[in-house]
């Protein structure tokens, strides 16, 4: 496995969804994974997948992978114009602790270029263009900083530390979906959150709920 570097989230790491997404596919068990990210995933370096571990060539541990079972949590979806308003309010249109995230930094014309705004109940909302090339990674990078952006505050950028996913189908390429996010609880430095990415007709297409860690 190699986490090619135009899949960044912080400068010189992979970006945390994406880089679950492709371990989650590596692991290839039916159902939901759990993905615990150990350190920042390096790019463009060779990765090794062992019992559920996934280790760089020195040996350290990146990432550990596990099944869990089944989850019904949803956030909620809006429809296309909501989130697009929604979007036009991105926070990091103006400060972004990442501006070239792959996923959600505006710095990046070739990204995803998803923008959770605020929606007045708290959640956040964004619409995605699903790119040509659709794989599992693509979507497990949808569901990563929607809700990342549900908790982040300006001057308190956070990390993806776990993220579990549920995938029921990909987009089609050019689908214009929509992803929803929320925070579900804080605990000192870590925030629990969900989202949820539904497909043009409003069909779930897959949901995640994840821990997200302040720096």
């Amino acid at each position: 496995m190699i986490i090619e570097a135009r899949f960044n989230g912080p400068s010189g790491s992979g970006n945390g969804g994406w880089s679950a997404g492709v371990f989650a596919e590596a692991y290839g068990v039916p159902g939901p994974v759990e993905v615990t990210l150990r350190r920042p995933p390096p790019l463009d370096t060779a990765l090794a997948l062992v019992d559920g571990q996934v280790h760089d060539p020195a040996g350290a541990v990146i990432a550990q992978l596990r099944s869990t079972e089944p989850f019904d949590d949803v956030v909620p979806p809006v429809d296309l114009a909501t989130a697009r308003a929604a979007s036009a309010a991105y926070p990091g249109l103006v400060a972004h602790p990442f501006p070239d995230c792959y996923v959600c930094g505006p710095g990046r014309a070739d990204g995803l270029r998803i923008f959770p705004g605020p929606l007045p109940d708290g959640r956040t909302a964004a619409p995605l263009k699903a790119p040509e090339r659709v794989s599992i990674a693509t979507v497990w990078a949808a569901l990563d900083c929607p809700g990342g952006w549900a908790v982040l505050t300006a001057g308190r950028p956070y990390l993806l530390g776990r993220i579990t996913a549920q995938v029921e189908a990909l987009p089609r390429p050019g689908d214009e979906c929509v992803v929803t996010g929320v925070t579900v609880g804080t605990q000192g430095r870590k925030a629990s959150v969900r989202t949820s990415l539904y497909a043009p007709d409003g069909n779930l297409l897959a949901r995640a709920h994840a821990t997200w860690i302040a720096r």
